[in-house]
């Protein structure tokens, strides 16, 4: 399966470790994985994919606000009616997680994506595993 794992950092600082891990756990399964980073490319590429992983963290630690690049890259992919899809969110702290991870599916959602798994991310190697669980 062809699967798009989208990468929204808080802040523009590159490929976060977790995302990596992520991905790895999805090719050890056979998959086609490729990772696009919200800060830097759109999402004029979602749509070809069988499947999209977003992987996101909360901008501060009150209130679950997204980044302004999730809808970014979101908002470019005209064609993601129906996209299965998962959300998947960094857990940065101990405050609003439950609340920005129902934002991140709102805005997925708000997209038409259809998602049928989400998850709060904890470091890199339970990343890996969970990576192994898709399409599985």
């Amino acid at each position: 399966m062809r699967i798009a794992v989208v990468s929204v950092p808080a802040r523009r600082m590159g490929t976060p470790e977790y995302v990596k891990s992520l991905a790895r756990g999805m090719e050890s399964m056979g998959h086609r994985v490729d990772i696009i980073d919200a800060w830097t490319e759109d999402g004029f590429r979602l749509p070809g994919y069988e499947y999209v992983a977003v992987c996101a963290e909360a901008v501060s630690l009150w209130g679950g606000k997204m980044p302004e690049a999730l809808t970014k890259v979101l908002g470019g992919g005209s064609g993601l009616q129906g996209k299965k899809s998962s959300a998947f969110l960094k857990k940065t702290g101990p405050f609003f997680i439950n609340k920005a991870l129902s934002n991140l599916m709102k805005a997925m959602e708000k997209e038409g994506m259809m998602i049928n798994w989400s998850e709060i991310i904890l470091n890199g190697p339970q990343a890996e595993a969970l990576g192994k669980r898709i399409g599985a």
